[in-house]
Order: structure tokens, then sequence, then C-alpha cells
């Protein structure tokens, strides 16, 4: 920053030019955070959406690997049925034998699907808390409402709480 020649003696102010107020000091402040803020946000927004872009072309690059690698699999059961055709079982006989070889194929993952999604656990806290909703968007004075919360035990298992025992 330049300084310019004063003629002003050293230490003596300028008349006319008076210090800004420290309203306005705070005000000039806030406005250079909030368009520093603003700033950042949009510069956020373009590194994001470039990532963003770059990540989605990636996705359905995959998917298209993914789509092509099952096509792909349709010439390899062919080239399996062909190949039993070759060591001398009938044609019709050799698919066949895939197509059953598929549905065992099927019905294993099927099973491990159904193994898993079995033991899936029900979100009960999010139930017992959502079951709680109406009691808690009625409004009462602070201090006043009464209604019981729910506590977890060690073991994960939600439990409900004496209403009496517990003022919110």
């Amino acid at each position: 920053m330049a300084h310019s020649a004063s003629t002003t003696p050293s230490g003596a102010r300028p008349t006319g030019a008076e210090e800004p107020s420290i309203g306005t000091l705070v005000q000039s402040a806030m406005a250079d955070v909030s368009t520093l803020i603003r700033s950042e946000v949009e510069l956020a927004k373009a590194e994001v959406g470039t990532s963003a872009k770059k990540a989605g072309i990636g996705a359905g690059a995959f998917g298209a690997a993914g789509v092509v690698a099952g096509f792909s699999f349709f010439f390899l059961f062919i080239a399996i049925a062909e190949f039993l055709t070759w060591l001398g079982l009938a044609r019709w006989i050799s698919y066949l034998i895939v197509w059953v070889l598929l549905l065992v194929v099927a019905a294993i993952a099927a099973l491990l699907g159904r193994r898993f999604m079995k033991k899936i656990e029900k979100p009960e806290r999010t139930i017992e808390s959502l079951k709680e909703l109406p009691d808690v968007m009625h409004r009462e004075a602070p201090g006043q409402r009464r209604r019981d919360l729910p506590t977890i035990a060690p073991g994960g298992q939600v439990s409900r709480r004496d209403p009496d025992t517990y003022l919110v």
C-alpha cells in the first residue's frame, strides 16, 4: 500500500475526516464476512459440480461395463451347452442341463437374499419416537408437558419410562 505525503503534522488528524463508528465498522465487517461466505459457497458449488459430473460419467461407464458383462454370460452359457453337445449329448439335452444349472444358481441366490432379508432389524427407536410425535407436536407451556420417553437397554431393547418420572 502506497503512502502519500501528508501536509498535517504527524499524530494530528486531518480536518473534516472522522473515524467510522463502531456500528459502521461492524456493519462493514458483517458485509465482508457475508460476501466471503457467499464466495466460498459458490466456489464449493463449482468444485462439487465438476466432481459430480466426473462421478456421473464414471458411474455410467461402470454401469455400461456391468450390462455388457451381464449379456456376455449368455454367450458363455451357449458355449457350455455347445461343449456338452460336442461331448456327445443331444443339443436339446445340453441346453436343458445349462438351463437347470442356471435355475439352481438362481435358487441359491434367492435363498441367500431371503436369509439376509430376515436378518434386517426393525428400527425400533425410530418407530417409538414416531409414535410419540403427536405428543411432541402438541404445544403446551414449557415445564408443563408430561410424556414418557423411551429408554434403550444395553441390549438395544427400547422400553418406555413411567410418565410421572420425566418432565419435559
